[in-house]
């Protein structure tokens, strides 16, 4: 039985309205099926409900390969499987002929975007970073860059003892595209300080983006839910999104995703699928300055990620044709081009590639 006030609150909602983060917690407690409602007709509200000739909407993705440059870290974040330390007989650096061979494979298949992050390596220069950029904007000019996350423009400041602005214009004149929203997990800092205590603070996260937008770089902006944090933390986190998003309108687009807890040193009990379309639901609700919102079938599965377009979501995401940090904490989905176009046609839905910027390639 939907309360009184719940059926206030859909009623804003359909009517374009704002929703408050007391009026978020009311919603959540919805049932899923009236929460999916409400994510689709906000998501028809914004720009994303696109419409081909032929009258279906559009879903988008885009094929793009995650590369990790380094494994190399010293936070020591507790959810985190991937990292390795100096000494550790696996850990890398990878060179950026090592990197352009990658790129020419993605290339290979109509690839047109690389997400470079990697771990806080405590002795790289920015030379390295700087040769990086230059050397794949240079034998790459097609694809975009879409790199290096908050946390480690926190650690390059550090590192080469330069400003924010300073190390971020400097790797936009260098060649870097856009930035993606790793590091986000939940933006406060008792969440951060439970589970991430080494890395940037929420404060400083947000800082990052609000000065790359400043300077012409747009992002993404992510939420990784599901351990410390209580559903109010969450709505916190969410509300501090879309207050940038008023400042900047920086951000393309939002992607949720819950934690993956194999191999990790974080003791939390795993939320399931019901979960994740819940938060992914009420995210898109709530972020109403958003224009895109992502599924994210590479943690919870092709058939959950194809259900999550039922539930807000406009993009299928990425053809990831590599992944390493959430398969090092033990799921491993892998979908090809046709693939994922099929998840989106099986719904009736007109599957579109895109470049980072929504614009459609095909």
């Amino acid at each position: 039985m939907i309360s009184t006030l719940t059926s206030e609150i859909q009623d804003k909602v359909h009517d374009g309205g704002r929703i408050t983060p007391e009026e978020a917690k009311e919603l959540y407690y919805a049932p899923l099926t009236e929460l999916a409602e409400l994510a689709n007709a906000r998501r028809n509200q914004r720009k994303a409900a696109a419409y081909d000739g032929r009258g279906n909407e559009i879903v988008t993705y885009i094929i793009d390969r995650n590369i990790n440059y380094t494994n190399v870290c010293n936070v020591f974040c507790t959810f985190c499987a991937f990292m390795r330390q100096e000494k550790d007989a696996d850990s890398y650096v990878l060179s950026p002929e090592t990197i352009g061979q990658k790129i020419k494979e993605l290339e290979a298949i109509g690839g047109t975007q690389i997400l470079m992050q990697g771990g806080h390596h405590p002795k790289l220069t920015i030379d390295y970073y700087i040769e990086l950029l230059q050397y794949i904007r240079t034998n790459h000019p097609t694809i975009n860059i879409h790199a290096f996350s908050p946390p480690e423009f926190n650690h390059f400041a550090k590192v080469f003892d330069m400003t924010l602005e300073e190390v971020i214009v400097r790797f936009k004149e260098a060649g870097l595209g856009s930035i993606p929203g790793g590091g986000g997990e939940i933006l406060v800092d008792r969440v951060r300080n439970t589970i991430s205590r080494l890395k940037c603070n929420s404060d400083q996260w947000l800082e990052v983006m609000r000065i790359a937008h400043r300077n012409g770089l747009n992002s993404s902006a992510t939420m990784m839910f599901g351990h410390v944090e209580t559903v109010d933390e969450r709505i916190e986190s969410l509300r501090r999104l879309r207050e940038l998003q008023d400042e900047t309108g920086g951000f393309t687009a939002f992607i949720c995703w819950t934690f993956q807890p194999e191999n990790t040193r974080l003791k939390a009990t795993p939320v399931g699928s019901h979960e994740y379309l819940r938060m992914q639901a009420l995210s898109r609700v709530f972020l109403d300055n958003f224009e895109n919102v992502q599924s994210s079938w590479v943690t919870q599965g092709p058939k959950i990620g194809q259900v999550a377009l039922q539930y807000g979501a406009n993009d299928y995401g990425s053809v990831m044709m590599e992944e390493n940090v959430v398969s090092a904490a033990g799921t491993s989905f892998r979908l090809t081009v046709d693939e994922i176009r099929r998840s989106i046609t099986e719904l009736g839905y007109e599957a579109r590639q895109r470049d980072n910027w929504y614009q459609l390639l095909d």
